[in-house]
């Protein structure tokens, strides 16, 4: 059986952030993602937000997600860092609690 296509970039960036929310509600205490916001730029991504709940793509999700438990402290530093007030992606995504 022939290998699956690789995905298209903007859905795992979706899958990626999506991942991120869910390792930084889960296993940072001090830290939460903002659901609205997600939605947001999934839907500029063009990824209907409900791709997300099954499937590849939410294996996909799930796998980013368990990879950032492999280091939580450093991976909780760097969503903060990268995803929150002063973030030039999506600003706001990830804030404290």
């Amino acid at each position: 059986m022939p290998d699956a296509p690789p995905m298209d970039k903007k859905r795992v960036m979706a899958a990626r952030l999506t991942g991120l929310v869910g390792f930084t509600n889960s296993s940072c205490p001090d830290l939460q993602g903002d659901p609205a916001l997600l939605k947001g730029a999934v839907e500029r991504l063009g990824v209907d937000p409900k791709d997300l709940e099954q499937g590849e793509l939410a294996m996909v999700a799930r796998s980013f997600s368990e990879t950032y438990q492999k280091d939580v402290p450093a991976n909780c530093k760097r969503a903060i860092e990268t995803f929150g007030p002063s973030s030039r992606i999506v600003p706001n995504l990830i804030v404290k609690r």
